[in-house]
Parts: C-alpha cells; structure tokens; sequence
C-alpha cells in the first residue's frame, strides 16, 4: 500500500500542467512565412506549375535558348503581366537600345508608355564592357576579390524594382572573355545581391545547342546552371516538312512544383506570345529537330 501511495505521488508530481504546457508550445513554435509566388501572366504558360503554384518570389531564372527562339519576347511579355499587377520591373539590356524593345512590347499592344509613366517600368541599356571594367577596378581596390559589391556597378539608385531581367549573361560573358574566373566571382555575387535583396529575376542566355536534352559542349559561364534557382528554355523547332515553330520547357524550378514537359508556343504578330501546353512534341510521322 505504502509503494502504491508513493508511486501516485511521484506521478502527480511529474505530471505537467496543461496550462503552462500549451503556453510554454505556443511560446516556442517557429514562425513559418508564408511562400510567394508568381506568375508570368503569360498564357498558357502558367499551366505548368501544379497546385496554383509559380515562380518563387525572389528566385534566379535562367531565360535559355537559341537564336530567334523568342527568349527577349518571354521576358518582355512577363515584364507586361507584372506591370499589370503593378509590380516595379528594370530590364537592363547590353544588347537591344531602349527604343527597340519599347518599340517591341508598342508592336504587341502592351501599355508600354503607361508603366513608364506610372514608374512601374524602366528599360535601361548598359555596356557589358564598362561592367567588366568597373568589376576589375572594384576587385584591385578590395584586394581580396570576394569582398566586392556589384550594386553600385549595375542598380540604378533611384528605382527599387520587385523584378529584373537582365538581357544577356552571353554578352557579359563576352565581355570577360579569356578572365572567365573574373566571370565567375561577378556572378556569384550577382546571385548573391539578387538573393539578398529578394528580387526576383530573369537572366537570358543564349546558347548555340539545346545542351538540356542530351547534348554535350562547353558553355562559358555553365555554372550560372547550378547557381540559378530555375531554368526556362525556348526552343527553335524544326519539322521534316521545313517549318519552323516555337516550342518551351520548365526545365528546373527549385521551391515549385511543375510538369514535365516540352510544349509549342507561338510568337503572333499584334498580340503577344502563346503557350499551348495540350500540344506536346512528340516523335512521330511529324519529325522534329530541337536547335
């Protein structure tokens, strides 16, 4: 009697009140921010992504594909359904003027001069060459390369925009052509600003294969592969039959859920550019060259 009598002693005594219990838990649960994600606006393009997902907010995309494959019109056309949303976007471009892609997004009817005007777009030309040259300077002043800030080299002071494109990584590679370790450190710390400010971005980058889908060559500057957050490559299609089409792939989206798949899109004249995500390429009667 004596030994049971002590044993319910022990136990009330250990027991844990569920007062303090419950205050002491909600006390220590971590908080759990809420994911944001975003859509290109684009249609049929937003199909890809399962669960009403999209591109994570501040995320690094690499924008890839071949000459003509409509990888300016992509961006552009995301830039478009951003402004809508009243989203601020910068595309910085070291190739096309500014008037020239203005003049693209005039040609498919989108408010172009409206975002403009509002301060929800600014279209920016830069020269890959007086980056380059300014990334040098930085790096002999800091001595240790690491150690530089690549915000004062390429960001405009006087806009803060929730979206970049930045059009092309190719003609900045160019631009660092036979220091490509230089390359490399500017890179890494591009993705390192961009990630730290969470902006979420587009990087376009040409290459002269689709090295996705089997291929195999040496591309400068391949690490921006691994560094990037997700992958969109637009593809030039060649049928046995001589015409050519557009086809796109969500090939890598890390924080989203996605399908697997490459799809026809069409670039028309007047109105913009159109994923058709029911049409998959398949080999078949209708034979086809990726390039």
């Amino acid at each position: 009697m004596v030994k049971k009598s002590v044993k319910k002693a022990i136990k009330k005594v250990n027991k844990p009140k569920k007062g303090k219990l419950t205050k002491k838990t909600s006390k220590d649960k971590p908080k759990v921010e809420k994911e944001i994600f975003i859509k290109t606006g684009i249609e049929g393009f937003d199909t890809f992504f399962d669960k009403g997902y999209g591109i994570p907010s501040g995320a690094s995309v690499l924008i890839e594909g071949g000459p003509g494959s409509g990888k300016t019109v992509f961006c552009l056309a995301t830039v478009n359904g951003l402004c809508k949303l009243g989203k601020k976007c910068l595309y910085m471009s070291f190739e096309e003027p500014e008037d020239r892609l203005i003049g693209h997004m005039q040609h498919f009817k989108w408010d172009v001069d409206g975002f403009i005007k509002k301060g929800l777009l600014r279209i920016k030309r830069f020269d890959a060459i007086d980056v380059s040259r300014s990334v040098e300077a930085l790096l002999s002043a800091a001595k240790k390369e690491l150690l530089i800030e690549v915000d004062p080299v390429l960001f405009p002071k006087d806009f803060s925009p929730d979206f970049i494109v930045i059009d092309s990584l190719t003609s900045i590679a160019s631009a660092f052509s036979g220091h490509e370790s230089r390359f490399r450190i500017y890179m890494e710390q591009l993705f390192r600003y961009l990630e730290k400010n969470k902006i979420t971005n587009f990087l376009i980058r040409e290459v002269s294969a689709p090295s996705h889908i089997g291929t195999t060559f040496k591309e400068q500057g391949d690490a921006v592969s691994f560094l990037s957050d997700g992958i969109i490559i637009l593809y030039n299609v060649i049928y046995n039959d001589g015409i050519r089409k557009v086809a796109i792939e969500l090939l890598k989206m890390r924080g989203s859920s996605f399908k697997k798949k490459i799809v026809e899109a069409e670039i028309i004249s007047g109105k913009g550019l159109f994923v058709y995500p029911d049409k998959i390429l398949k080999r078949g009667h209708d034979d086809f060259q990726l390039t």
